[in-house]
């Protein structure tokens, strides 16, 4: 098997669209994550229902290439036996690493002052956006490729130095609200804090991978205002162009971390291609 995508997770918004992109855009076998039992839904998902969604608008696209794993964010016993399963499905004759890993996981309560904070919130805030992006670094990490290797693009057209080309990219979906610096108007305590926290997450891993001399880079990206349910009750306030469809961001993200290399490691960068500064 040659060098494989994981999208995790990769059921909604801008998820499904980056699992989508890959499958139309590459010829490399795309992994995705999905919550069985997602608290919105009374249906539980399964294997069958989650593919089917995925590949319904992809009409050249060979089914065969796309594979999908149960994963609950909340558990570790879940993040661990998805990493176990998705061994299970590589091939035990030759070895096959991430190209390109994104990591979406993430909760957003709108705390505009400090009489809107909910210990509950908080602790789910940081659940998902931080604790949850360490376990999948704990448990998933280890299908990156070895200082030995170099992963070839594998389908991907690309114009990019061979450093960029060459080294695997592991990506996490932040937000330009976890800067500190940029922080002007205040607000949204808790997932402000969370992202923060994850671009510091992003820095430590990524110095972890130079130290072992791994042929992979970690970083972080903002989309950029994506029209999902996590920020529909502010699509009204959002500046005309600046709402972007699920699509187009998966595109923009796609395209920014494929021309990302060592001298870009271990920061956030947004959908420009523009650093956010911690």
């Amino acid at each position: 098997m040659p060098p494989f995508i994981l999208i995790s997770p990769a059921t909604r918004g801008l998820s499904l669209a980056l699992i989508r992109h890959y499958l139309r855009t590459t010829s490399l076998p795309v992994f995705g994550t999905y919550r069985p039992h997602p608290p919105s839904s009374d249906h539980p998902r399964t294997p069958d229902s989650v593919r089917e969604r995925i590949l319904d608008p992809l009409k050249d696209v060979d089914p065969a290439r796309l594979h999908v794993l149960p994963l609950d964010f909340t558990s570790e016993e879940s993040i661990a036996a998805a990493a176990d399963a998705l061994a299970d499905a590589l091939p035990k004759d030759a070895q096959s690493y991430i190209r390109v890993a994104f990591f979406l996981a993430g909760v957003l309560y709108p705390e505009r002052q400090p009489a809107d904070l909910v210990l509950e919130n908080i602790v789910e805030t940081f659940r998902l956006n931080v604790i949850a992006h360490l376990l999948l670094i704990k448990h998933f990490s280890r299908f990156l490729p070895p200082a030995s290797a170099a992963v070839s693009a594998g389908g991907e057209s690309s114009s990019q130095s061979s450093d960029a080309s060459t080294l695997a990219k592991w990506v996490h979906v932040s937000a330009r609200v976890g800067s500190i610096s940029d922080n002007a108007l205040g607000g949204w305590y808790s997932y402000r804090a969370s992202k923060a926290a994850l671009n510091q997450v992003i820095r430590t891993f990524d110095l972890h991978l130079q130290a072992k001399k791994l042929s992979a880079i970690s970083v972080g990206v903002h989309p950029g205002t994506v029209k999902t349910d996590l920020s529909k009750a502010f699509w009204s306030s959002v500046k005309p162009g600046k709402l972007f469809e699920p699509t187009y961001a998966a595109e923009r993200l796609a395209e920014v971390v494929k021309g990302l290399g060592k001298a870009q490691r271990g920061r956030v960068w947004d959908w420009k291609g523009e650093e956010i500064k911690p």
